[in-house]
């Protein structure tokens, strides 16, 4: 019997209805697609550009080849410039973490910039319970917070989102006119309405980039400053980072500093691209480190090396797939390519629909700058995911039937030629959306009069 998980819709029932809304799903087409040209004409500004994904790589397969080392270094680097040290080995750990942090200083305000780690862990929601108000400060997931929404883009976490959809929400909580959708008034708006929250919280939460093995620092980038407000107001910066962050020596930092925003939206760097090294006087400076399956991961001999990945969104910005479905209808914190093969590592069953949610054309690992072989992982996943049957029955039985079919000459033509038979006399049946899925979103052909084998069997040379 299939294990497939059914307690949340899957991929395919998300994405159609995502795609009810045509004219959402074209602009989110375009917008991503947007993003990927700007990627490319950035990308072939730098004449060593594949030198530096190249460079990029290698680095990466260091790391991970010596990570146990990287870390501990990495520990004893931190500890010695005055920063508190934590592990957690899953998300549950790491909540547990911050919510001591914060309870230990007694306060109930916090800021936090953009951290897929605390996506990942739930943190807002499980403070919440805890009756702490956490304030994402990053534009695009302080709109999908105040929408009680994920992101469903890990750079660009609210691309969803019309301008007049973020009008509404600004209107019903920040006060803003109603019916404004002009983006400078909008974003003057959150403006005025982050600052104060600077200002008066206690505890700031960031991210982590990159964390350099070599000096016990990390970088966090961003193009708002939100991070720097955040933590130079705060008397508590507490840094959540998973534990594959690392980089052995602050020399390679300008490696990845060139890819990461090139990659990401196109640009030359990040605007903000802020070093954290030590607390500043007066400050406490909290680091936890975050295993949360990584280790699992890193196991996999077919899939560790997507643990390279530094997340800059390249893969889901050119993937036709999450351009036309939404990054809502991966049900996973990172969406895409990426987070189809990070995901079935947490949970196979519940996420066993991700790695078909994909194409296989290649167009991921092309643009990845770290060189991650994205689409032939995603082929490994279904490999696993129907050997340990945790595909649905439906589609176990049509692959078995097809591997059947496409197997036996003989069959292969008589089912060609039945089919070919019902799209001539029975075209309203072929067209049946109900009971033919690949009509759905597609209109089928004119059956041929001839078909290839005939056209070649009557044309091939007589020599052969």
């Amino acid at each position: 019997m299939s294990k497939a998980h059914n307690s949340v819709p899957d991929h395919a029932e998300a994405a159609a209805k995502f795609l009810q809304d045509q004219e959402r799903a074209n602009w989110h087409d375009k917008a991503l697609w947007f993003n990927r040209q700007k990627r490319d004409v950035s990308a072939n500004l730098i004449p060593d550009w594949e030198l530096l994904r190249e460079t990029a790589s290698q680095i990466k397969d260091n790391v991970l080849a010596n990570l146990d080392e990287y870390l501990v270094q990495f520990e004893q680097n931190a500890l010695q410039n005055g920063i508190h040290v934590h592990w957690a080995a899953d998300a549950a750990e790491h909540n547990e973490i911050v919510l001591q942090i914060i309870q230990e200083h007694g306060v109930g305000k916090l800021v936090k910039s953009k951290s897929m780690l605390t996506e990942e862990c739930h943190l807002n929601e499980f403070l919440a319970t805890q009756g702490i108000d956490i304030i994402d400060t990053d534009l695009g997931e302080r709109i999908v917070q105040l929408a009680k929404e994920p992101p469903s883009h890990i750079v660009l976490p609210s691309i969803h989102k019309r301008k007049e959809e973020v009008g509404e929400l600004f209107h019903q909580h920040l006060g803003t006119e109603k019916g404004a959708s002009d983006p400078a008034y909008l974003t003057e708006a959150a403006r005025v309405h982050l600052r104060e929250k600077f200002l008066t919280a206690d505890i700031a939460i960031t991210g982590v980039n990159f964390a350099i093995a070599e000096t016990g620092g990390f970088v966090v980038c961003t193009n708002e400053g939100n991070a720097d407000m955040g933590v130079h107001l705060a008397k508590v910066h507490i840094a959540c980072m998973g534990i594959e962050k690392i980089i052995p020596k602050a020399e390679h930092l300008g490696v990845f500093l060139r890819l990461l925003a090139r990659s990401a939206t196109g640009q030359p760097i990040t605007t903000y691209s802020s070093h954290f090294h030590r607390p500043r006087a007066g400050q406490e400076m909290h680091l936890v480190l975050v295993d949360n399956g990584r280790s699992a991961h890193l196991g996999r001999k077919d899939f560790y090396n997507s643990l390279k990945c530094i997340r800059c969104g390249a893969c889901i910005n050119t993937c036709p797939v999450y351009r036309r479905s939404g990054g809502h209808s991966y049900h996973y914190a990172i969406s895409g390519p990426i987070g189809a093969i990070l995901a079935p590592n947490r949970d196979m069953r519940e996420y066993a629909d991700l790695p078909f949610a994909s194409t296989l054309c290649g167009s991921c690992s092309n643009v990845c700058p770290v060189k991650i072989d994205i689409h032939n992982q995603l082929y490994q996943w279904r490999q696993v995911l129907a050997a340990e049957d945790y595909v649905p029955k439906t589609k176990k039985d049509g692959i078995q039937v097809m591997a059947k079919v496409l197997s036996s000459p003989t069959l292969y033509r008589v089912a060609g030629k039945s089919g070919r038979l019902m799209m001539r006399l029975l075209p309203g049946l072929a067209n049946n959306k109900a009971l033919n899925p690949w009509a759905r979103q597609r209109e089928m052909p004119q059956p041929p009069k001839e078909t290839f084998r005939d056209w070649y069997k009557k044309n091939r040379p007589k020599d052969e």
